[in-house]
C-alpha cells in the first residue's frame, strides 16, 4: 500500500463505530496486512502478546485496547512487556476508543491524541507499512489527504468524462484540475473573500446529484477572467453570486471554460477535497505527490514521488545555497555587505531542466527568501518586498500535467514566503492578478536547446509560451527581471538503463553522444542531462548538480561519458557517494543514487559527502579534497581497465564449465535417482554443480561429468546414452562451427576448466547489493562450478578472506557496476585489478584463519543457506564477527588500523591501483633500457 491508500483507510477506521475486539485487526489491514497473516493473529498462532487485549506482530508493534481511562497504564505494560522486547516490536499503541497513545521504540517520540483525531498521526505509523517517516508528511498529512481526494475525484470525473480522457482533451482535464487546485488554495488563505468560499459557493449553488456543478463551475472561472470594471458588460452577464471572485488572470482562468460533468459522487469528492485545510499546503510535497493523479501508468504509485527537503538540500546546499549563508555569516550586521549579497541573490536563476512538479525550484525559492529575510532584519528592513523574482526559476518537464502544477507550486510558494516574512496583508496586497508569464517549458529536454530556455548573461531568452498555461508561441521573450547573475543547473532527471530505454529515449541520446562515441548505447539515460550541462557550461560559467543513479559512476559507463564530460573544461566540484534516495514508496524502495555536480570554475579544495557510519545512522561524513575522480573518490582521474592476470598476486580466478548441451548433462535429484545407477556409478559419473543460485540460495543441482577415458563405459548405461544423443544433436544443429565441432564428444561440456578433483572457491557473478559481504563458497573436491559462476581453482585459503572483505565488496561496486540493482561480478575488472599490498606468509597466515573461522561459523548454521546467513536484518552474531574480525586482520595490513568508512576504502584502493598500474607500465621500458646499455 502508499501512503495515500494507508491515510484513506485510516481515516475510514476513525470513522466507523469504536469496536474493541476488531480494532488491533483494521489497524493493521490498514497499514497493508494481508488476510492471511491477520487470520493467523485472531486464531492466536501468532499472537504472542503477554498484555490483556493485546495483539503483538513480531517485528512489527505490539498494541492494545484498553478498559476507559486506563491508556496510559496499557501503553506502560506495552512498554515493559518480555514479549515486546522478545519480538523486536518498534511501535506500541493503546487505546480505549476515547483516546489513543502510541510510542516509537528506537527513538522514543510518542504521540497522544483523542481517537478519531489518530487519523491527523497516520504517517507516525508509516514504518508499518515499510514506508521510511519523513518528518514533512508526519507532521502534516494534508498533502497526502488532498493527494487522496483528488485522486478519487479525478478517477470519477473520467468515467463519467471518458472523452476528457482521451488525448485530444488530457491537456483541458490537467489544466481543470490546476485550477481547482488554485482554488482551494485561494479560499483558504484569503486570496478568495471570506474562508471556504470557494467550496461553499458550489455546494449552495450547485444540485446535490451534481447535475449542473459544471455550470457553476464555469461561472466562477469564468469571472477570475474578467477585470471587475469590465464585468457590468460581461456577455454572457455572470450571475451575481460568481461577482465574489477576484480578478486572477495569469492565464490560469483565460481561454476555454469547458468543466467536466459531474456525478453526485464527483460533487462529493469535490466537497471533501474542498473541506481540507489547504492553507497548510506544502507546494513541494504536493506538487510531488499529485503530478501521478493525471498519469495512468503512475497512478498505482499515488503518493509515492514526495522527495524529501535534506535529500533535495544534499543537491542545493553545496551546489550554492552554502556558499550563499557562508557569504551571510561574513556579512555580519554590515549594511553594505548585506546590500551585495541581496543583489546577488537578486540575480541568481535556477534551472531545473527535468523539472516535474517543481520540488527542486520550490525549495530552492523557499530557501532563498529566508535567507534574503534574513538579510532584511539585519539591515532593519523586515517588511521589505522580495527582490527574487520567479522568473529566475526555470524548468523544463516533458509531461504537461507536471508542468502545469510546477508553476503553480512555485505561486503559491511565494504568496506562502510573502505571509511569512511580510505578513499576510502585504502578502495579499500584491498578489493578484498573477503574472502571465510561463517559466517552465513542456517539452523534451534532450531536445531543447537549454541556452533558448535558460540564457546566459545579456542575452535574450525565448520560451514555448506567454501565459500561465496557454497554448506555446514562437519566440515568445521573457527577460531576467534582475539581469547578470549566475546559473545553476540542478535537479532528479530520470535514471532508465539502456535495457529499458524506448526506441525514443535511445534516439535522444544518439543526438547527443552519436557524434562523440560508438559506446553511447551502453548509457544511461540520465547520462544526457549531464551531457546537456556540461556543454552549457562551455558558454558560461554556470554550475550543475543532479541526482542520478550510481552506475554511472561505476563499471563500464565511466570510461566512456566521464572522458568526454571532462574534455569540456568541466570537473567535478562535489559529490555525495551513493545512498538511498528514499520516497513513500514500501519496503526500502528508494533507489541507491549518488549526487554529482559539475563546473568548470576551478577550485583549490572540492567537497566529498558519504553517508557516515557505514549507512547506519543519517549522518554525513564531508572530507575537502583537491580533486574528485569520475568513480568519485578522491584521487587523480584514472579509468580501471581490464587485466588478463591479477596485479597483486592473488590467485587466478577464471568462470566455471559452459556445458552448451541444451540442458540434457544437467540434471535434478530426481532425474538422478532415475538413471538408475548404483552408488558407484553415481559416486563416478554424477557431480554436484554450483552456479550463483545454487550457492546463494542452497539450490540442488547436478551434471554428468565423464572423463574421456570413461566415454566408451557411459555410453553403455541407456539412460544417459540418451542424454548423449541428444547433446550431439543439440550440437550438431547449432550455426556455430566450434559447437558442430563438439558434437563428437557428448559426455564432455562444452568449456571445461576443472579436472574435478580440485578445491573449489566459487564467487557469484551476480549477488544482491542489500549484503554487507560478497558471497563466496569454499567447495572440497568433486564439485564442479558452472559458467554462471566464478572459480579459483586449488587456491591457498586466504584468497577468500580477500573476497569476503568489506574491502573487496566496495571496490567490485564500484569498478564493476551493477546489473539492475545487483552487484555484476568480473574477474578481469574486479578480481584482477583489486590492489593487494604485499603479503608476508603471517599475513597469510593470518588472512587463512579468518577464513577458516567464517567457514565455521556457516557450518554451526547447517542447513541455513548463504541468502539466510547474509540476510542483513537476520545475520548471525558469530558470522557477522568473523567477517568483522577478517575485515579488521586485513584493514591493518592496508594502513594499520581499520578504515572509518567506505569512501576511506576506496581512496586507499585507488591509490595502490594508480602506484600498482604505474609500476606495471614502466616495467617493459626498464627492461628495454637495460638492454640498450648491455
Amino acid at each position: 500500500m502508499n501512503a495515500v491508500e494507508i491515510e484513506e483507510a485510516i481515516s475510514d477506521l476513525a470513522l466507523q463505530p469504536f469496536d474493541a475486539a476488531e480494532f488491533p485487526f483494521a489497524f493493521l489491514a490498514a497499514f497493508g496486512n494481508k488476510d492471511t497473516a491477520l487470520k493467523r493473529l485472531r486464531t492466536g498462532n501468532n499472537n504472542a502478546s503477554d498484555v490483556p487485549g493485546g495483539v503483538l506482530q513480531r517485528n512489527n508493534i505490539h498494541l492494545a485496547v484498553c478498559e476507559a481511562g486506563t491508556v496510559g497504564a496499557s501503553l506502560k505494560a506495552l512498554r515493559a512487556s518480555p514479549a515486546t522486547t522478545k519480538a523486536r516490536a518498534k511501535f506500541i499503541l493503546a487505546t480505549d476508543g476515547q483516546t489513543l497513545e502510541g510510542e516509537e521504540l528506537a527513538g522514543g517520540e510518542t504521540i497522544t491524541c483523542a481517537y478519531p483525531d489518530f487519523p491527523n498521526h497516520f504517517g507516525f505509523f508509516l514504518p508499518l507499512a515499510g514506508i521510511s517517516t519523513i518528518n514533512e508528511i508526519k507532521d502534516n498529512p494534508v498533502d497526502v489527504r488532498a493527494t487522496g481526494r483528488l485522486n478519487k475525484l479525478y478517477v470519477e470525473l473520467l468515467s463519467e468524462n471518458p472523452d476528457w480522457a482521451k488525448d485530444a482533451r488530457r491537456a483541458d482535464m490537467n489544466h481543470f484540475m490546476a485550477r481547482l487546485v488554485f482554488c482551494f488554495f485561494a479560499e483558504d488563505t484569503d486570496i478568495f473573500n471570506g474562508e471556504g468560499m470557494f467550496t461553499h459557493t458550489i455546494e449552495q449553488m450547485s444540485e446535490r446529484d451534481g447535475s449542473n456543478t459544471h455550470e457553476v463551475l464555469q461561472a466562477i472561472f469564468r469571472a477570475m477572467n474578467i477585470k471587475p470594471a469590465e464585468r457590468v458588460n460581461a456577455e454572457p452577464r455572470l450571475p451575481n453570486w460568481a461577482n465574489g471572485f477576484p480578478y486572477v488572470n495569469g492565464g490560469l482562468f483565460s481561454g476555454s471554460t469547458d468543466v467536466p460533468r459531474f456525478t453526485r459522487m464527483a460533487r462529493t469528492y469535490l466537497s471533501h477535497a474542498g473541506g481540507l485545510n489547504w492553507k497548510q499546503i506544502n507546494p513541494d510535497i504536493f506538487g510531488s505527490m499529485i503530478q501521478a493523479v493525471a498519469d495512468d501508468e503512475e497512478r498505482g504509485a499515488l503518493g509515492m514521488h514526495y522527495t524529501s527537503v535534506p535529500n533535495i538540500l544534499k543537491v542545493l546546499n553545496p551546489l550554492f545555497l552554502d556558499d550563499l549563508r557562508a557569504q551571510l555569516v561574513e556579512a555580519g550586521d554590515n549594511k553594505i555587505k548585506l546590500l551585495n549579497l541581496r543583489r546577488r541573490i537578486a540575480r541568481i536563476r535556477v534551472f531545473d531542466p527535468a523539472c516535474g512538479s517543481g520540488n527542486f525550484l520550490v525549495i530552492a525559492y523557499k530557501q532563498m527568501r529566508e535567507i534574503e529575510s534574513e538579510i532584511n532584519r539585519r539591515r532593519g528592513e523586515p517588511y521589505l518586498g522580495s527582490e527574487i523574482p520567479l522568473t529566475n526559476f526555470r524548468g523544463i518537464e516533458l509531461r504537461n500535467f507536471p508542468a502545469e502544477i510546477a508553476r503553480l507550486a512555485l505561486i503559491i510558494a511565494e504568496f506562502q514566503c510573502d505571509v511569512l516574512y511580510r505578513g499576510q496583508k502585504d502578502a495579499l496586497a500584491e498578489f493578484l492578478p498573477l503574472d502571465a508569464q510561463n517559466w517552465i517549458v513542456c517539452g523534451n529536454a534532450l531536445r531543447l536547446d537549454w541556452l533558448n530556455i535558460c540564457r546566459p548573461t545579456g542575452m535574450g531568452v525565448k520560451v514555448l509560451a506567454d501565459d500561465l498555461f496557454g497554448t506555446p508561441l514562437d519566440h515568445a521573450e521573457i527577460d531576467f527581471k534582475n539581469e547578470g547573475g549566475e546559473t545553476y543547473i540542478c535537479g532528479n532527471p530520470p535514471y532508465l538503463g539502456s535495457t529499458w530505454q524506448t526506441d525514443e529515449q535511445k534516439a535522444d541520446l544518439q543526438a547527443i553522444f552519436g557524434n562523440r562515441t560508438k559506446n553511447w548505447k551502453s548509457l544511461d539515460y540520465v547520462a544526457g542531462w549531464f551531457m546537456k550541462a556540461a556543454d552549457y557550461g562551455t558558454k558560461t560559467d554556470a554550475a550543475a548538480a543532479f541526482v542520478s543513479t550510481n552506475s554511472i559512476c561505476q563499471g563500464q559507463q565511466v570510461p566512456i561519458l566521464w572522458p568526454l564530460i571532462f574534455s569540456t573544461g568541466n570537473k567535478i566540484a562535489f559529490a555525495h557517494t551513493s545512498f538511498k534516495w528514499a520516497n513513500l514508496a514500501s519496503h526500502n524502495a528508494g533507489v541507491t543514487v549518488v549526487i554529482v555536480g559539475l563546473s568548470s570554475q576551478t577550485k583549490s579544495l572540492r567537497r566529498l559527502y558519504s553517508i557516515a557510519n557505514g549507512g547506519e545512522s543519517n549522518a554525513v561524513d564531508v572530507k575537502e579534497v583537491e580533486h574528485i575522480n569520475a568513480y568519485l573518490v578522491a584521487g587523480a582521474d584514472v579509468m580501471v581497465d581490464k587485466a588478463s592476470r591479477p596485479l597483486s598476486g592473488q590467485a587466478e580466478m577464471s568462470f566455471g564449465n559452459k556445458p552448451v548441451d541444451g540442458g540434457h548433462l544437467l540434471l535434478s535429484h530426481d532425474e538422478v535417482q532415475a538413471l538408475g545407477l548404483t552408488a558407484d556409478q553415481s559416486g563416478k559419473f554424477i557431480r554436484k554443480i554450483l552456479g550463483s543460485a545454487e550457492l546463494i540460495r542452497g539450490l540442488e543441482r547436478f551434471c554428468i561429468w565423464v572423463e574421456d577415458e570413461d566415454a566408451v563405459e557411459i555410453s553403455s548405461f541407456a539412460s544417459i546414452a540418451v542424454r548423449l544423443q541428444a547433446v550431439k544433436k543439440m550440437r550438431l544443429d547449432s550455426t556455430k562451427a566450434a559447437t558442430v565441432a563438439l558434437a563428437n564428444v557428448p559426455h564432455r561440456f562444452g568449456e571445461i576448466r576443472q579436472s574435478g578433483d580440485e578445491t573449489v572457491m566459487i564467487v557469484p557473478s551476480v549477488s544482491s547489493e542489500s549484503r554487507d559481504y560478497l558471497p563466496v563458497g569454499y567447495m572440497k573436491p568433486g564439485t564442479i562450478v558452472s559458467n554462471l559462476a566464478f572459480a579459483l581453482y586449488n587456491a591457498p585459503l586466504w584468497n577468500m578472506a580477500l573476497i569476503a572483505s568489506r574491502l573487496h565488496l566496495v571496490w567490485i561496486g564500484t569498478v564493476c557496476g551493477k546489473l539492475k540493482t545487483d552487484f555484476r561480478y568480473s574477474n578481469t575488472l574486479g578480481w584482477n585489478t583489486f590492489p593487494v599490498p604485499l603479503l608476508t606468509e603471517q599475513n597469510k597466515a593470518d588472512l587463512t584463519a579468518c577464513a577458516e573461522a567464517i567457514l565455521l561459523a556457516r557450518e554451526a548454521h547447517f542447513p541455513a543457506t548463504i541468502a539466510d546467513l547474509y540476510d542483513p536484518e537476520n545475520m548471525p552474531d558469530n558470522l557477522r564477527h568473523a567477517h568483522e574480525r577478517n575485515d579488521e586482520v586485513l584493514e591493518r595490513i592496508y594502513i594499520g588500523r581499520c578504515f572509518k568508512n567506505d569512501t576511506e576504502r576506496l581512496e586507499k584502493l585507488f591509490e595502490l591501483y594508480t602506484k600498482m598500474t604505474a609500476a606495471a607500465k614502466a616495467k617493459p621500458a626498464m627492461k628495454t633500457t637495460r638492454g640498450k646499455k648491455a
